[in-house]
């Protein structure tokens, strides 16, 4: 699809990234102040992940030792969403710094975008520019589409936004079976061994809004508008992907990672008459809080219905919402808020003028043991603010 148009727009935006780069150092860093990875200290690190095997919808990944045999330790996941990567400089730069900053100290195996990352007016440009940054620092990273990615469903923008970033070494996102709504539905499969598997991951485009098209496909009433759903047949692959994978490697635990949050997010707080948020006694909250609504759809496609049956995936994480980083167990699901990493729109100082050392940004580290258990742990951005001398008393 698109292979030639692809080809062409792919090189000239290497292109002119090229001559960006010769541009900023001829100039000293004065132009052009896109230029964000030339200004990052990212640092490189050494990884002992390798791909095993991959195909049209899933890539299969494990840890190995220096005798080349596969290693059944701890795997480290670093998610984080809403970077938000637009057209000032300094705030680009500042995100960058500090994505980098986690992901140098916390070291992990694989870290995954959860949507609206890059959004600035030269798109394609910056998400090479975004690409060549994250192989630079040499871990394994994937990444799925937010609302505000591209402004279609699936055309040429979006695929050659994928495919941009999808071509670099160690970037295992997959475009995902043709016949699924949208572009970025695939599988990562962790293995522990050559016969299990210490972890799935499956990863959603939750599309953007619900559509006009979508009432009559999906049976949606007239009057129903806002945020996007998961699709039946996104949901039919789920069910397939895990019996097949069952049938390969025996029961297995799995996570789930997109863009929107799903509906059952609602159950977790609810709003008082003041206009703030409280958590509810529906669900058990590990950490975080809430300071505005659940940005789901108002349709309920069943995804959350399709987990509880299957058995398999503990924890769904989403972004979309950037002053919500709580993690709630509804029905024994974690329902985990990914820490947003951007400057570049709402937050805590936005909304509420908060100090920035109460902000929200950073990144959710998740730990998955040999048994495939999860632990989860919040990394915020302020533990690299200087610290404000002590007013004399």
């Amino acid at each position: 699809m698109y292979p030639v148009f692809t080809a062409i727009r792919q090189w000239s935006n290497k292109a002119l990234l090229a001559v960006g780069r010769v541009l900023y150092k001829l100039s000293l860093g004065l132009f052009p102040t896109s230029m964000f990875s030339m200004t990052v200290d990212s640092g490189h690190l050494k990884t002992d992940v390798r791909i095993v095997s991959e195909d049209e919808d899933s890539v299969t990944i494990a840890k190995f030792d220096e005798g080349g045999r596969i290693k059944d330790g701890n795997f480290k996941i670093l998610s984080t969403t809403d970077l938000h990567l637009g057209d000032d400089p300094k705030l680009r730069k500042k995100a960058f710094q500090l994505l980098a900053n986690h992901i140098c100290q916390s070291k992990p195996d694989l870290i995954v975008f959860t949507g609206d990352i890059i959004l600035s007016k030269f798109q394609q440009i910056d998400a090479i520019e975004f690409a060549q940054f994250m192989e630079k620092i040499g871990v394994y990273w994937t990444i799925v589409f937010g609302n505000h990615e591209a402004r279609e469903e699936k055309g040429f923008f979006k695929y050659l936004l994928l495919k941009s970033v999808s071509d670099y070494k160690h970037c295992l996102a997959k475009f995902g079976p043709e016949e699924l709504f949208g572009y970025g539905n695939y599988c990562i499969n962790i293995l522990n061994s050559e016969t299990s598997l210490q972890q799935s991951l499956f990863m959603f485009d939750s599309g953007r809004d619900i559509l006009d098209e979508y009432r009559g496909q999906y049976d949606i009433p007239a009057d129903m508008g806002g945020y996007d759903f998961l699709k039946k047949e996104q949901i039919d692959w789920y069910r397939g992907k895990i019996a097949s994978l069952r049938e390969k490697y025996g029961d297995f635990k799995s996570l789930m990672y997109m863009h929107i949050p799903l509906k059952e997010y609602e159950h977790a707080i609810r709003q008082k008459e003041d206009g703030t948020f409280e958590f509810t006694d529906e669900c058990k909250i590990l950490y975080g809080s809430a300071h505005e609504s659940v940005g789901c759809s108002a349709y309920n496609s069943g995804m959350f219905d399709a987990i509880l049956e299957e058995k398999s995936t503990q924890a769904v994480f989403s972004g979309h919402d950037h002053v919500n980083d709580f993690c709630a167990v509804y029905k024994g699901i974690y329902l985990v808020y990914n820490q947003p990493c951007g400057y570049e729109t709402y937050h805590m100082g936005t909304n509420f003028g908060w100090e920035e050392n109460r902000w929200k940004q950073g990144v959710t580290i998740t730990l998955i043991d040999a048994k495939g258990e999860i632990k989860l742990a919040q990394r915020f951005n302020s533990m690299y603010l200087k610290k404000q001398p002590q007013k004399q008393q």
